[in-house]
């Protein structure tokens, strides 16, 4: 009973008046509680953020805690997609094992998600109604296991993974990258969010000879990962997975404990080596008084595609209605103020990924290299 507390708490102080004609609604289902909390927070702060500052489009948000079980998704779901409420596309939880409960119900109500979950499988389940704005693990692993063997050199990779299907997703890429790359790991070791020592993982590392240590941990388990790693193996490189990137995750961890650590992303907002990404840095700093890291951006910049998709749309006297807009999204090329946005076909719109790293100074990273992947 106390898991649903959150989502029913949501759902009770939700605005119960129906959006005025010219509002469109914008469903915002993300997980605010549980071990994806940070990130479900970055999901919400940077749709909010966009959702402001569009001044022509009166979007409507409603935001519901998905909390962290695919259950917790589909209420939550139910509440914003119900009966005779159609929004012309929702913003979906980042977690995989959500998306993949919610996009057979996005088929069958026709409604676009826009979301920044990497897990792989989503986009080959053929669904039409996926618009992935993060960089999915065929993207970002296939980075992370190059930037390891071919700029690093390394040659003996311990893999630490999450046993959630975050975690599974990007094992299995990972490990396909390094089998292609002749680097196949000497230790994959997968541990539950809930697991508090990762010594036991560490040790085996160690035992097993690693010359690197590559993690695919959600933020809670990669702080603790990374601390206990210095502490047991302090020459030892890391390469982490995006959760690293994140300013939250940076900062339960000292500077120099970072030294040396690196980390795939799709983008690092507070390094910010352009201008619309600065811009972007400080308007989130203005409104929410911390830092953005890519999961903001990206989904960010998925509402400001929408917005794009809907100004063509009313241009073209044509009604902003669910499958329009479907339609809108797969055929739009747009850029961002993290990337260059484009389906696929297979609802991937985001191609790059970065590598970051930290010099042990500070708690921001600068970019190390970057990666391209063009559709098709």
């Amino acid at each position: 009973m106390k898991r649903a507390l959150p989502l029913l708490l949501a759902l009770a102080l939700a605005p119960t008046t129906a959006p005025r004609a010219q509002d469109l609604a914008l469903p915002i289902l993300v997980p605010l509680t549980g071990f994806a909390a940070l990130e479900g927070t970055s999901q919400r702060n940077g749709a909010l953020l966009a959702a402001r500052e569009i001044g022509d489009i009166a979007f409507k948000p409603e935001v519901l805690d998905t909390q962290t079980t695919p259950e917790g998704a589909i209420a939550a779901w139910s509440r914003a997609v119900g009966p005779g409420n159609l929004p012309p596309a929702v913003v979906g939880p980042i977690l995989g094992t959500q998306m993949l409960a919610l996009l057979p119900l996005a088929q069958q109500r026709g409604v676009s998600m826009l979301t920044v979950s990497g897990t792989a499988r989503l986009s080959e389940m053929g669904n039409p109604q996926l618009f992935r704005f993060f960089p999915s693990d065929q993207v970002v692993k296939v980075a992370h296991a190059r930037y390891v063997a071919q700029t690093l050199g390394a040659r003996r990779p311990a893999v630490i993974f999450q046993s959630t299907a975050y975690g599974q997703s990007g094992r299995e890429q990972l490990a396909r990258s390094f089998a292609e790359l002749g680097t196949p790991p000497v230790l994959e070791e997968s541990v539950g969010p809930q697991v508090n020592d990762l010594t036991p993982a560490l040790v085996r590392a160690r035992a097993a000879n690693a010359d690197v240590l590559v993690l695919h941990l959600h933020a809670p388990s990669t702080a603790l990962a990374v601390r206990q790693a210095r502490q047991l193996m302090p020459s030892l490189p890391i390469v982490a997975g995006s959760a690293m990137h994140q300013p939250a995750t940076a900062a339960l961890l000292e500077p120099a404990e970072l030294k040396g650590i690196c980390a795939e992303t799709a983008s690092s907002p507070v390094s910010a080596i352009s201008l619309p990404m600065r811009a972007f840095l400080d308007a989130y700093r203005a409104q929410w008084r911390g830092d953005p890291d890519a999961f903001a951006a990206a989904q960010y910049d998925s509402v400001h595609m929408l917005a794009r998709v809907i100004r063509r749309l009313r241009a073209a006297g044509k009604p902003a209605d669910a499958a329009s807009v479907r339609d809108g999204l797969a055929r739009e090329e747009w850029r961002g103020v993290a990337a260059s946005y484009r389906s696929d076909g297979r609802g991937n719109m985001a191609h790059e990924a970065e590598i970051v790293c930290y010099d042990g100074l500070s708690r921001v990273p600068k970019l190390a290299t970057r990666f391209s992947f063009p559709p098709g």
